[in-house]
């Protein structure tokens, strides 16, 4: 038994257990500077008494904190005595990301217009479910291949989770963008976020099973080669899917986010360039013809062409666009403008207060009012981390299916990644998509989570293979 001591420690998880600790230190620091920025608003520290350890924050307003890194130690667990061999570095990295989204809640919530005071906490909930799933993801989806197997339900799924958006839609007459939101238990669950997945997972599975046709393409069109009707229908009918998303339930978040997806797995399966500018015309097109009729996606593109630079020369028709239509990006802007290089910090500036619905559609600007541009800098660092650790499992995966399903997954969550930031600094159109991990909503957290946990059985299933199974 002792000879086998150094074996079991040589494969032990330390990698993943050595960049936990960095998280860990991390949102211990910035929990106790924000309650040291609370107790200085409710003046409970004398200006001129001298500081001593009476006046840090007591031990009981780190118990959430704790919480999250038992909970974060705990997934670590899971994986060092099942999953040894699945990737090290992405528990780490989400696991910083899901703290600062809590302790941002935290700050934030008791500042909202309609002050939401466990707002910290209800995050942290959905933080730790989130864990929970990952976990049972990983322990259900032995072999991946199997999904798969079950294209077509995956479609049909993907067609009932789009139901509550387009229905909403209806109901509204096209008269702005709409929520899926549905009651479950109390809570506001969105079936899209779990939409992303059935269609990746629909879009891998179908492009799998005729990659070949797609590569040679029979069907031409002028100098254009096309894949024959029979493989193109089943795509168009998808594409359609997001197509009505946008015209009828108005969200171009989701539309993109759908389209994007389709654009990079079609080019990785086939490797027809002409595939995906073949597409983006239509999409070009399409985005025209939506701009015409939607007078929301009008309204969005007039902020990003709105100058915000020159405001001393506004007009009357400015300044009424700037107090209506523009007024949440802009106020966006200037949370953002006004935290420098290196921000208020963490409890001293006014996200909540002046930035609406900053909890999520800016939470990206509430941080950097906080944390600044060095900071924004280093949260868009673990992002790019993430993605490449995501398209690095897909890489590495042995079969062409596994390959593009971590592919397609990696490109959902990297461009809703950018959709958002890109919308928060007035680059393209905001969308009312949550920036993941950060954001505040449940089903956000728990689909990301679903993701993680996939890209992780791919990972552990990858190394299992290329190990010959030990």
């Amino acid at each position: 038994m002792a000879s086998q001591a150094p074996g079991t420690l040589s494969r032990y998880r330390w990698r993943e257990l050595g960049l936990l600790i960095i998280p860990s230190l991390i949102i211990i620091l910035v929990m106790t500077q924000l309650l040291l920025a609370n107790s200085v608003k409710q003046a409970a520290l004398d200006a001129n008494a001298p500081f001593s350890t009476k006046t840090l924050p007591p031990l009981q307003g780190l118990i959430p904190v704790l919480g999250l890194i038992a909970a974060l130690l705990g997934v670590h667990a899971v994986l060092n005595i099942f999953f040894r061999k699945a990737d090290q570095v992405l528990l780490p990295l989400v696991g910083l990301l899901s703290g600062i989204g809590v302790l941002f809640a935290t700050r934030i919530g008791p500042d909202l217009p309609t002050p939401i005071e466990t707002l910290g906490s209800h995050q942290l909930l959905w933080v730790i479910l989130g864990m929970g799933l990952c976990c049972i993801v990983l322990a259900v989806l032995r072999d991946v291949t199997w999904l798969g197997r079950y294209k077509y339900t995956w479609a049909v799924i993907s067609f009932i989770l789009a139901l509550p958006a387009l229905i909403n839609g209806i109901r509204s007459h096209g008269g702005g963008p709409t929520r899926d939101t549905l009651g479950v238990g109390g809570t506001g669950l969105q079936p899209s976020e779990l939409l992303k997945i059935a269609l990746v997972i629909f879009f891998a599975a179908y492009l799998n099973d005729n990659r070949d046709i797609l590569a040679q393409g029979y069907l031409r069109l002028g100098k254009l080669r096309l894949p024959p009707l029979r493989q193109l229908g089943p795509l168009l009918t998808m594409l359609g899917l997001a197509l009505l998303i946008f015209l009828i339930a108005s969200d171009l978040g989701l539309a993109l986010l759908i389209y994007s997806t389709f654009l990079s797995l079609v080019y990785l399966a086939s490797g027809r360039l002409t595939y995906v500018l073949s597409a983006f015309g239509a999409f070009i097109v399409l985005g025209f013809v939506g701009y015409m009729l939607l007078s929301y996606v009008r309204n969005r593109f007039a902020v990003v062409s709105f100058d915000v630079v020159n405001w001393q020369h506004w007009t009357t028709k400015d300044n009424t666009f700037a107090d209506n239509a523009g007024y949440q990006i802009l106020q966006g802007l200037i949370g953002l403008s006004s935290g420098g290089l290196f921000g208020a910090g963490i409890g001293m500036g006014h996200p909540g207060g002046f930035i609406p619905v900053v909890e999520s559609d800016l939470m990206f600007s509430g941080l950097g009012e906080e944390i600044g541009l060095m900071g924004l800098f280093a949260i868009l660092g673990i992002y790019l981390l993430v993605i490449h650790r995501g398209y690095r499992i897909a890489t590495q995966a042995t079969d062409t299916f596994s390959q593009l399903l971590a592919a397609g997954l990696t490109t959902i969550f990297a461009v809703q990644t950018l959709v958002i930031i890109a919308g928060n600094l007035k680059l393209m159109p905001l969308t009312g998509i949550p920036l993941p991990f950060l954001s505040q909503g449940g089903s956000s957290v728990l689909a990301n989570y679903i993701i993680i946990g996939i890209l992780l059985r791919i990972s552990h299933n990858t190394a299992l293979q290329r190990d010959g199974g030990i």
